[in-house]
């Protein structure tokens, strides 16, 4: 079996472009026999920017019920809260002394928040690749479905792991980056040369998967496309129409070429609202059972604590496979 491992942050909303880009599909590959998956709220990583303690609170309550929503299914994947595994944190320490602090400079997302954030460029920013190389590593992970915005992360778990196993032999599987071929990556409804996000200002620039129906029709009414008439896929020259063929080709399970030939002949507002009313379906079960599940806390209880016993259980042998390596004494 390969080992899957993916999270999400558990802040602000969960926009179409985490569900299209991340949680849709992992729902399909624990349809996979063959996928062992583990899926984490990276709620570490969240405080690196300062949070509120009541709303993230409920924020991590309700991104695991999101994620329960959109049909994970603890019995079968590994679905837990990052904090509850305290081995994600003591390996991350372990694995800063194996880190060179130019690789960390060098970081793309680093530079990025430090502008975004002046005035709280903490630790926790710059030393954010290497707890993310932690959460990966602890699982003897095959596979990391990212968007393209993380392959860089990607790519610096596979140098520590490799810098490790030169040193100490086999200790952790070198995984690799896994991208979609659909929907890797979301744009703005604004400004579809940038990644939807949901710290964008605009708000007509995002959906949130709990957006009512009403509200997605007219965010998808005021989407920017261009002065043609085309309708094509060239996210170089037709960025807002791609990215709206993006989005509908998932929404109907559809390929993008498929799609682009089902919408010959409409007009771009046609378009839209075809788009819109395609997202209001795909999304109407998933809203409904969040909508259930959300305040069933004792149920949600139970679930985290069931993805934090079969999580630790995993992480604790990787952990120790390490320590032993090193030279520490062990209990």
């Amino acid at each position: 079996m390969k080992t899957i491992y993916s999270a999400i942050q558990p802040s602000g909303i969960m926009t179409l472009g985490n569900y299209i880009g991340a949680v849709n599909n992992w729902r399909a590959m624990q349809a996979d026999k063959n996928n062992d998956c583990i899926f984490a709220l990276a709620d570490l990583h969240t405080i690196t920017v300062r949070q509120q303690p009541q709303a993230f609170n409920t924020n991590c309550w309700s991104f695991y019920a999101l994620l329960l929503a959109v049909g994970l299914d603890v019995e079968r994947s590994t679905v837990y809260l990052q904090s509850h595994v305290h081995e994600h944190s003591e390996l991350a320490w372990l694995l800063n002394c194996y880190t060179y602090v130019g690789e960390m400079n060098r970081m793309t997302q680093f530079k990025d928040k430090s502008l975004k954030h002046a005035d709280n460029v903490n630790m926790g920013l710059m030393d954010y690749p290497v707890l993310m190389a932690a959460d990966i590593l602890l699982y003897d992970t095959d596979l990391v479905p990212v968007g393209y915005d993380q392959l860089q992360h990607i790519e610096i778990t596979r140098d520590i792991a490799l810098r490790v196993n030169n040193i100490y032999g086999d200790i952790f599987k070198v995984p690799e980056g896994f991208i979609p071929k659909v929907g890797a990556k979301i744009m703005s409804l604004q400004d579809p040369e940038s990644k939807m996000s949901k710290s964008d200002p605009n708000p007509n620039a995002v959906i949130s998967c709990l957006d009512d129906p009403a509200v997605i029709m007219k965010k998808f009414k005021k989407a920017v496309t261009d002065s043609d008439t085309t309708i094509a896929y060239d996210p170089e020259n037709k960025a807002g129409i791609s990215n709206l063929l993006r989005i509908l080709a998932v929404a109907e399970n559809k390929s993008v070429e498929k799609t682009v030939e089902d919408c010959q002949g409409l007009r771009y507002g046609d378009l839209k609202v075809r788009v819109g009313e395609a997202v209001v379906e795909m999304l109407r079960p998933f809203q409904d059972e969040y909508k259930r599940l959300v305040n069933e806390k004792d149920y949600l209880l139970k679930c985290a604590k069931l993805g934090k016993e079969k999580a630790q259980a995993k992480a604790e042998k990787v952990l120790k496979r390490f320590k032993d390596a090193i030279g520490y004494i062990s209990l």
